[in-house]
């Protein structure tokens, strides 16, 4: 019973050491967008530091707001009691210590202008955080995108030379046989090398796409990735009303977010700059001690004289304008965002024309043509450069097609991108 008992156990022990190296590969990502994005948010090392400078400036809020440290001075006077004793440095040994606490108390109000205006430059800060995963995120759609493409090209051009591969060779065989010229067999060649041409293209392509979607999730760039899914379906562009996703993007881009904050901040400046006109306060408390006691206090205002008119206008000028510079950036910008969200749905539309009338109308078309070339040249009733010309616009239609939707995936990202949330 006993060996029965070990021999079980070391059959569950290989069975569970040869399972474990197959548990523990895991698959590749980069099959499904979301999961690419959700990697994205957790490792990419820009969002991180946009978040640490995010949360550095809204520590710098509460010290903003906050009094200057006070100050302590301690002055030892007579400390030899007129020659009457070695110097000490001892309070009570001297003839005098004064002792003086200082704080610093700037005019009514500057301290909040000056807290208020900090949380509006971490609030840009918060914004610069959302408009660089934005940034981040319409990167990664536009290589899921071109990797589909790719792929899905790799794969038309991979078919294309296994049908022009035994098509070759009949050219060989009919010149062989006298049936057809040797310039049919060249041409046969010359299109099976320009097809393993563009295949070799497109993998060294895909290869970088997924090099650079690498980078992204902070990944060594040589790490395999899974091929990407079919592209989700795009909602018509006619069907997107643009007055409605114009009054999303002013709602809800983090750049508007980001400059509207700028303007309070500047607003706020002006403020504090317009209440330099007004004197800071410091106000100083002076015990003085002789021997052990104390035997006199003393109390001091000191403010400072607002006296140089020229400076002060000159930074007030200075404040006002950079209020006005930030005002204008912010309707350039906006006027730029609602032009580049006009331009994007007239190119989404543009493309979904095209790809519906590739896959309509020229798609089929050009099968039939090259299943007729086939048949013809088969038959001997047409030439063989016939018969390429119809294999290459089939090839052309196809390709056609899979531009079409990658132009239309790249163009929906950069609206989400615009819009800040996706569709």
């Amino acid at each position: 019973m006993k060996i029965d008992l070990q021999t079980t156990a070391l059959v569950a022990l290989l069975v569970l050491g040869g399972a474990v190296p197959v548990l523990a590969q895991e698959a590749p990502p980069g099959a499904q967008l979301e999961e690419l994005l959700t990697l994205a948010r957790q490792a990419n090392p820009d969002l991180a530091a946009r978040r640490f400078e995010a949360d550095a400036n809204a520590a710098k809020v509460l010290p903003a707001g906050a009094l200057p440290d006070p100050r302590l001075r301690v002055e030892l006077m007579d400390i030899t009691r007129q020659g009457a004793q070695n110097p000490t440095l001892w309070p009570s040994d001297v003839g005098q210590t004064k002792y003086t606490l200082i704080q610093t108390l700037p005019w009514f109000g500057k301290l909040g202008l000056k807290q208020d205006m900090t949380e509006q430059l971490a609030q840009a800060s918060q914004s610069n955080v959302q408009i660089t995963w934005l940034d981040i995120a319409g990167r990664i759609k536009v290589l899921q995108a071109q990797r589909y493409f790719l792929h899905q090209s790799i794969k038309l051009n991979s078919e294309l030379v296994e049908l022009v591969t035994p098509l070759e060779q009949v050219a060989q065989v009919r010149y062989a046989g006298g049936l057809s010229p040797q310039q049919d067999a060249i041409r046969a060649q010359v299109e099976l090398t320009r097809l393993q041409t563009e295949l070799a293209a497109f993998n060294g392509a895909y290869a970088q796409a997924n090099a650079r979607l690498n980078a992204l999730l902070a990944r060594p760039a040589q790490l395999a990735l899974a091929a990407p899914q079919p592209l989700k379906g795009l909602s018509e562009a006619s069907k997107l009303d643009a007055a409605t996703l114009a009054e999303r993007v002013q709602r809800n881009n983090p750049q508007l977010f980001a400059e509207q904050a700028r303007i309070r901040a500047a607003e706020l400046s002006r403020d504090l700059t317009f209440k330099n006109r007004y004197p800071d306060f410091t106000l100083a408390l002076a015990p003085t001690q002789k021997g052990t006691t104390i035997s006199e206090w003393g109390l001091m205002l000191e403010l400072n004289i607002p006296l140089q008119q020229g400076t002060r206008r000159a930074q007030e000028a200075q404040a006002l304008a950079e209020l006005e510079a930030v005002r204008a950036r912010q309707a350039a910008l906006a006027n730029k965002l609602l032009a580049d969200l006009s331009d994007n749905l007239a190119a989404l539309s543009a493309a979904q024309d095209t790809e519906k009338l590739v896959a309509n109308s020229l798609l089929p078309q050009a099968q039939l043509t090259f299943q007729a070339a086939l048949a013809g040249y088969e038959n001997g009733k047409l030439n063989f450069a016939t018969l390429m010309d119809a294999q290459r616009q089939l090839s052309q239609a196809r390709q056609s097609q899979l531009k079409a939707q990658l132009d239309a995936q790249v163009r929906l990202a950069d609206i989400e991108k615009l819009l800040g949330e996706t569709l």
